[in-house]
């Protein structure tokens, strides 16, 4: 089986180089990932040689424009969908807002949107609030002890066919249980809905396969996939035609404008286009040659899920072995997203920075996820200590963690 060379992996990303950060060993990882050369030499090209209105009939206008449509073109082929599904805006939260108010307008009075509260605000709160508008809205609870999202609850929520819209998390930014996508997505359209799915927490260990998945919606953000700061929205084109349009009327005819109305960061939406660089210089440095973006892509993702998998396990071992904390979310790495909430029997944000003296960069708080947290009965006063990995994170960060942990704790 292949394995990930780390130093390859490591050498794309200058910040492993930065005195301030060389040393250090970086747990915070779902705030923000580093960002990759590729994506840093994007963004530095555009802004000195094509920082202009792009689409114009002069060179460097032109080819500001060409390079805005393949950072679009080339994501999509990796997600396995449409090129004109794939929008960008300012950030998940904000595309998410966005497409609510779309919503607002095309919902009626009883119809009905299930919410979990798993999620991170940015998907739960913004379709709440259309509760104002005389949309039910029904909650899909987590079990308080394991904050696990089980399918067999949202079966009740689905019966009476009312429900038009159904918004899950891949997996929660505290929680991290990878959640089953595909099969929520099926019982969703068995019954009449549409599913938003928010990728925040997935999209890092690896860009899914949206067209296999079957969500009509998904966002994620793509700082967290080691590029600039934007969200990144897949919307179902008969869908996204049928919402009603939330940008210049003008521009209702294109899908991916219609629910940007403040219009694109025109240098961060080229730059993205180093996201699918990076992932296919990881494909070539491991695989032979393959001309479908999507099949590159999932070799990809395999790979930097097998090499989480392995280094966050000790972690969470070490972990569920401690009685003076109580770990959030699976115990078996293979269930989960790499990023490890624990509630201490203190407050957090001491701790972590007591990390810091350690040369372990990571951070505590809430981290947007009131909802889940106090479902779990959480002291949101203490908040949680978040320990954060990808795919570039070492065996060597995680013993010098653990080493750290047993000083500090």
């Amino acid at each position: 089986m292949t394995t990930l060379d780390l130093k390859f992996v490591r050498d794309q990303f200058p910040a492993f180089s930065v005195p301030e950060l060389k040393d250090k060993s970086f747990f915070e990882n779902a705030g923000g990932s580093y960002a990759c050369q590729q994506v840093i030499d994007r963004l530095t090209r555009f802004y000195r040689e094509r920082k202009v209105q792009p689409y114009g009939p002069y060179g460097a206008s032109a080819a500001g424009g060409a390079e805005m449509d393949e950072a679009r073109s080339r994501l999509a082929e990796m997600m396995g969908v449409k090129v004109h599904a794939v929008s960008f805006g300012p950030s998940t939260t904000q595309n998410t807002y966005v497409l609510a108010q779309a919503f607002r307008q095309h919902l009626t009075p009883g119809e009905a949107i299930v919410v979990t509260d798993q999620d991170h605000e940015a998907n739960s709160g913004p379709w709440r609030r259309l509760g104002e508008e005389g949309v039910e809205i029904r909650e899909w609870k987590i079990d308080p002890a394991t904050g696990h999202l089980d399918p067999a609850r949202l079966s009740p929520l689905l019966a009476d066919g009312k429900v038009r819209l159904v918004c899950f998390p891949h997996c929660s930014n505290v929680v991290a249980e990878i959640n089953p996508v595909a099969e929520i997505v099926a019982m969703a359209h068995d019954a009449g809905a549409v599913t938003c799915v928010d990728g925040v927490s997935y999209a890092p260990h690896g860009l899914p396969n949206v067209a296999e998945l079957g969500a009509d919606i998904y966002l994620f953000s793509a700082y967290k996939v080691y590029g600039p700061h934007q969200g990144i929205m897949v919307i179902r084109e008969d869908l996204g035609m049928r919402l009603p349009n939330q940008g210049h009327y003008f521009n209702g005819e294109t899908l991916y404008k219609r629910f940007t109305p403040a219009g694109p960061d025109h240098a961060q939406v080229a730059a993205s286009a180093g996201i699918a660089d990076y992932f296919d210089a990881i494909h070539a440095h491991h695989f032979a040659a393959e001309p479908d973006a999507a099949r590159r892509a999932a070799r990809v993702h395999d790979l930097m899920r097998a090499q989480e998998v392995a280094v966050c396990q000790p972690l969470l071992d070490y972990l569920a072995q401690r009685n003076d904390l109580r770990l959030i979310g699976p115990r078996d790495a293979q269930r989960r997203a790499p990023t490890v909430a624990v509630a201490l029997d203190r407050a957090a944000e001491p701790v972590s920075a007591a990390l810091a003296g350690h040369g372990i960069n990571c951070w505590a708080g809430d981290f947007y996820a009131v909802r889940p947290l106090s479902a779990m009965g959480v002291d949101l006063s203490k908040g949680v200590l978040r320990l954060s990995m990808v795919h570039y994170t070492s065996a060597e960060d995680v013993a010098r963690l653990i080493a750290a942990l047993d000083k500090t704790l």
